[in-house]
């Protein structure tokens, strides 16, 4: 029996402690901005809803999409394998934002109370951690383009 419970309780417990592999995106908003002197763009993606930004000020009219069902379930699973707590900690692989060759992005999310930011990197040249979660990002903004 103290075998069984033993066993029982580090399952249990093993469980509990693997919050990268349960994270949940419906409790998330995750923002994406990538930004020059003369472009601007920020997408905002909550409770399988997408909102485009393109003007800075905020002052556009932003007409938030619902993300369809299949973009939902596959960004959930890209979400899942995201390491929240190493994103501060990411490297950019190219530094084309340092004399004007790409426009700077930068990624935040916020779950569950606790807001996790990546370092600034270049729009289009995410950290290889990220690359999959930020290419999805951007999907949803040439979706919205090509309506």
């Amino acid at each position: 029996m103290k075998l069984f419970s033993l066993l029982f309780l580090t399952l249990f417990l093993g469980k509990g402690c693997d919050n990268n592999k349960n994270q949940d995106i419906n409790t998330a908003i995750i923002e994406y901005v990538a930004n020059t002197r003369g472009y601007y763009q920020k997408v905002a993606i909550e409770k399988q809803m997408v909102s485009v930004s393109k003007e800075r000020s905020g002052n556009d009219k932003i007409v938030p999409t619902k993300i369809t069902d299949a973009d939902w379930k596959e960004l959930i699973a890209i979400f899942k394998e995201v390491n929240l707590d190493e994103i501060k900690d990411l490297k950019s692989p190219t530094e084309k934002r340092f004399y004007d060759g790409a426009a700077i992005a930068k990624l935040t999310i916020t779950y569950k109370g606790t807001t996790y930011e990546a370092p600034s990197f270049d729009h289009g040249f995410p950290p290889y951690e990220i690359k999959t979660l930020v290419n999805k990002i951007n999907s949803f903004v040439k979706q919205d383009n090509e309506d």
